[in-house]
């Protein structure tokens, strides 16, 4: 959700800018813009994509060794020219990305107008520049100065960074709440929110934390806290390569990450499960075995699609452990007054690990005594920095807005987890759980074989894509999965989908079906297989169609439906990683056929930081 992109250096910083913002598309947004110290100070912003941007620049003088650009997800004010950023003071001095939201600005405003300020547009951010333009007009004070007294003020989440007319050879940057990224080269520094349009420049980077302000220059990076104090840099090295960031010959970056998947999910278990030996090894699990062992509680709280792999790891873990689960939206655990007691284990689920609702659920549970463990794919991520502990999924770098291999990766972790924790504490059979181990490490290659059947998914997809609603049902561990497959289908193709425990289809949804409704069971087969069978029948009884996904060989089902999946068999524990897949390559063709940008869906956005 918005992006931003800085550059201070002897390169010339608008094409660094232009390509970075464009590495950062897939975090949504409706409008673009760059500020650039050329002598003195040159914005230009535009409604739309980067692309129209960059063509309306074409031309232009674009010279000059620092800048900012952004990409804007709008909240104050609608997509326009004047809602773009960079905004700029009264005096245009100073300009100004941001990400987050000022919750307090329109008091703020209210002060700056009977001060004789004006505005052009209608948001928080371009507030807050005359607001700290104007501190540093009463107190006479640099900019610097003039951010910090600003910053105390402020309510809300924020990554800001400004350019100052006056300072040519300084960028300063802010943060609380929302990511970002100092990237360090040799006489040049470059600055985003993620490290995508960092890495191809420079693998050394910082990440800044939280009330922590930057203050850089082309050879010279300081760090200062809320108090004014130097701190260190703590200089990380990137993990990722510039490839992981392209497309590889796929027409689309979720196509590409669908077909990831065989290699991420291996990733996500290389080094951590040895099926041969029985062993499963969690080093962020390590200390806090015996707390997880001792625990009353678990809760899970997650957004989305992770949302949705918490409720597989609420089967998983319950089945595993015996310790009971409960699955929360994040967005709704802090204001419902949750009952959180020391010694509970919240476990939060993050693909960017800076999700604001599920770290706003972290800290309310954190103070209430609660251990937190974080699961992400994001080193040096919010989420990660704030959990008492927590093990990485290693998905790499996810450039589409809908997620795909960040969901099996993190049932892959799940998993491990489950089987390590219930291993431990003697409630799971060592002969169930070698079983499981060892289709645990088939996964990936049955997820490449299923990945064959997308030439066959593209067939249904043309068959149904135009379709005005859809249904997706399961039972048990494939309840979650359906659930994820609708809103695959509601993110990519814009058609209305709702998934349902199959067995939950009488009590409302089954008045949707007639001969107009595409119906998607997840019917292979496990406990629930007798039962699903039957809600088949009801469907069809009422002539809707019907698309399931059964497992190879099944004779039963096919009569029945109209158009069938056939993935490999697993386990009810394992089989969500492969049974999604289908699922995913559904909802990617449907969008593709509808003529939609299927890496970027309209309104969504790959970050969601602000509340």
């Amino acid at each position: 959700m918005c992006g931003i992109v800085a550059y201070i250096g002897q390169r010339q910083a608008y094409p660094v800018i232009l390509k970075g913002l464009k590495r950062l598309e897939y975090r949504g947004y409706d409008s673009a813009g760059v500020a650039i110290l050329n002598n003195g100070l040159r914005v230009y912003k535009k409604k739309g994509k980067v692309a129209e941007l960059e063509d309306w620049l074409t031309g232009m003088d674009m010279h000059g060794h620092a800048g900012i650009g952004h990409t804007r997800w709008a909240t104050h004010g609608e997509p326009n020219d004047r809602n773009a950023h960079p905004h700029t003071s009264g005096d245009q001095q100073l300009a100004i990305v941001h990400n987050g939201i000022i919750e307090n600005y329109a008091q703020l405003k209210k002060e700056l107008v009977k001060q004789g300020h004006q505005f052009n547009g209608e948001t928080d951010t371009e507030v807050l520049i005359h607001f700290i333009e104007e501190i540093k007009k009463q107190n006479q004070c640099t900019t610097e100065e003039a951010v910090r007294i600003a910053l105390k003020r402020v309510v809300g989440a924020y990554v800001i960074v400004i350019l100052d007319a006056g300072h040519p050879d300084t960028l300063i940057a802010a943060r609380k709440g929302s990511p970002l990224v100092i990237g360090i080269g040799k006489g040049e520094h470059f600055l985003a929110s993620d490290a995508s349009p960092i890495v191809e420049y420079t693998k050394e980077v910082v990440f800044v934390n939280d009330y922590e302000m930057a203050i850089i220059k082309a050879d010279e990076l300081i760090l200062k806290n809320s108090s004014n104090e130097v701190q260190t840099p703590y200089i990380q090295k990137l993990d990722i390569e510039l490839a992981a960031i392209e497309k590889g010959g796929f027409d689309h970056f979720m196509l590409k990450e669908i077909f990831e998947q065989p290699q991420t999910i291996f990733d996500s278990l290389r080094g951590r499960l040895d099926a041969g030996q029985g062993s499963v090894i969690l080093g962020g699990l390590r200390e806090y075995t015996g707390v997880f062992k001792e625990a009353q509680r678990i809760m899970i709280v997650a957004c989305g699609t992770s949302w949705h792999a918490g409720l597989v790891a609420e089967y998983m873990i319950e089945d595993l452990t015996r310790i009971p689960v409960e699955v929360e939206y994040a967005s709704e655990f802090r204001y419902r007054n949750p009952v959180v007691n020391e010694g509970d284990i919240i476990i939060a689920i993050s693909q960017s690990g800076e999700t604001a609702d599920t770290l706003v659920a972290m800290e309310s549970a954190k103070e209430k005594g609660a251990v937190i463990f974080g699961i992400c794919n994001v080193v040096g991520s919010s989420i990660s920095r704030t959990s008492h502990a927590g093990v990485f999924t290693h998905a790499g770098p996810e450039i589409g807005v809908a997620s795909t291999k960040a969901f099996t990766a993190q049932l892959a972790v799940l998993c491990l987890m489950a089987l390590k924790i219930g291993y431990e504490k003697d409630s799971i059979e060592r002969k169930r759980y070698l079983q499981l181990l060892h289709e645990l490490e088939l996964v990936p290659e049955k997820v490449e074989e299923a990945l064959k059947l997308n030439d066959r998914i593209k067939e249904i997809a043309e068959k149904y894509k135009d379709a005005r609603d859809f249904l997706y049902l399961g039972r048990g561990y494939n309840f979650p999965v359906a659930l994820e497959g609708a809103l695959k289908l509601k993110e990519i193709s814009y058609i209305h989908a709702e998934g349902y425990p199959a067995a939950e289809m009488k009590h409302g949804p089954i008045a949707l079906v007639d001969e107009s409704l595409p119906v998607v069971f997840i019917a292979t087969r496990d406990a629930y297989y007798e039962k699903i069978l039957s809600n088949i029948q009801e469907v069809k009884a009422r002539k809707g169609k019907v698309i399931a996904v059964v497992t190879q060989g099944d004779k039963n089902i096919p009569p029945l439906a109209d158009d069938i999946i056939e993935v490999p068999e697993a386990d009810e524990l394992i089989a969500p990683m492969i049974n999604v897949i289908p699922l995913q390559l559904l909802a990617y063709h449907v969008g593709v056929l509808k003529g939609y940008d299927v890496d970027k869906p309209r309104n969504l956005a790959k970050s969601v930081t602000v509340e």
